[in-house]
């Protein structure tokens, strides 16, 4: 099911998820026990559960990192059986509104890694159980203040979902071949058309989110998109975005007939040759990749010059999951300082971690400020001024359903 089909089916299903679920209260008292509990009681509750855990599952590093560091170390000191199953954004709201629909009074997932637009959905049809962070010791380290953190696709998270990595969008070139890349729209155009076939996008997140950073450009810089969706804004520039697409598509891959379904294919085509670039939403993916020897060493990553969005990812608990104790225990460990430091290492992940180094004990502040990082991925701080802000998440829906109809399609 496309986004698209899924944005419109939200409003339809709102008064159902109302009677199925109950108010926001009635969430708080369903469980009324975690409300008053010390977190020693918290994780006494959580001691020998399983808890189902939906993410996706598209990276060996993640999934090495999840199952052989994340879910042995919750087994072993909390007792906590973590069963991953893979999903993400449309699947987890589709099996959210299922289950709502339905009635169930309990969900079959207690634990979602979510941003977004997926973030946004969940929240309009009351699927998330909530505020529950400030319940978390680990969460005293997170650095909610960062609006890049705090505030995810212009949406405060409000308690209803923990911040669990941040990163920036990159473009991967190589600097053999390309040591001048391009570093605006007029530039891209000039490249491709003396290159055709040797740049494209992915019709997923990173290649929706590079093309939210071409309608800020477009529109005059992040001030003026900022805030909630406005729709006469989104007429004026949108169109202005598919010219240039337009203009642009007889010079991508294939002639812009067919794009790739991910950037795993897009790594693996920049990897062979036939691509240029390749893209990332994470600004530390170029340095595992090259680590595990698919790119060459003179791979290099970069953000334009109008700049690329950051963003962070989150946990999120499901509102009627029956094991929100185990749900509050692993997320407080995901975000522990060693989990975090671990997660932030290039060659076990590169994600960014949320954590504010000020406020961590002085031993692991020295020790993430030390950590080897960086040799192919350019310095965060020297790209935090390019960083731009999420725009709201309908600007995601309408983009991905109006790029199938008016470039993919047309």
């Amino acid at each position: 099911m496309s986004k698209s089909i899924i944005y419109s089916l939200i409003g339809a299903v709102i008064s159902i998820a109302l009677a199925a679920c109950g108010s926001e209260a009635d969430d708080a008292t369903s469980q009324p026990d975690l409300k008053d509990l010390s977190w020693e009681e918290i994780e006494a509750q959580a001691q020998g559960t399983t808890l189902t855990h939906m993410m996706w599952t598209g990276d060996p590093l993640i999934n090495d990192y999840m199952n052989n560091y994340v879910k042995p170390a919750v087994q072993k000191r909390y007792g906590i059986d973590l069963n991953i199953v893979s999903g993400q954004g449309a699947t987890i709201v589709q099996s959210m509104m299922a289950e709502l629909q339905a009635g169930k009074q309990e969900s079959e997932v207690d634990m979602m890694w979510i941003n977004g637009e997926t973030f946004y959905q969940l929240r309009q049809i009351e699927a998330l159980h909530g505020p529950w962070t400030d319940r978390l010791p680990n969460a005293q380290y997170i650095d909610f203040d960062n609006p890049f953190i705090g505030v995810d696709f212009q949406q405060p998270v409000d308690g209803y979902e923990c911040p669990w990595g941040n990163v920036q969008m990159a473009i991967i070139y190589d600097t053999l071949r390309t040591p001048n890349p391009p570093q605006n729209r007029s530039e891209l155009l000039a490249y491709a058309k003396a290159n055709p076939g040797t740049f494209t996008i992915d019709t997923r997140f990173t290649g929706l989110t590079f093309l939210k950073a071409l309608l800020i450009d477009i529109a005059g810089g992040q001030e003026v998109l900022a805030g909630d969706f406005d729709e006469a804004k989104y007429k004026r520039y949108a169109p202005q975005l598919w010219d240039y697409l337009r203009k642009l598509k007889p010079y991508l891959w294939k002639e812009g007939q067919s794009f790739p379904e991910g950037v795993a294919p897009m790594h693996q085509m920049f990897a062979n040759g036939e691509l240029h670039f390749s893209m990332s939403n994470n600004d530390c993916e170029v340095d595992n990749k090259v680590m595990q020897g698919l790119f060459p060493e003179s791979t290099r990553a970069y953000v334009w010059e109008l700049g690329t969005i950051q963003n962070s990812h989150y946990l999120g608990i499901a509102k009627h999951s029956a094991n929100k104790a185990a749900a509050m225990v692993v997320a407080n460990f995901m975000i522990s300082p060693e989990a975090q430091y671990r997660k932030m290492d290039p060659a076990v992940w590169g994600d960014g971690t949320v954590l504010d180094l000020d406020q961590l004990p002085a031993e692991w502040a020295e020790k993430f400020r030390n950590l080897p990082n960086r040799k192919y991925a350019p310095d965060r701080q020297a790209i935090q001024n390019r960083a731009l802000m999420e725009l709201a998440p309908e600007y995601m829906i309408r983009l991905a359903e109006d790029f199938r109809k008016e470039i993919i399609e047309g």
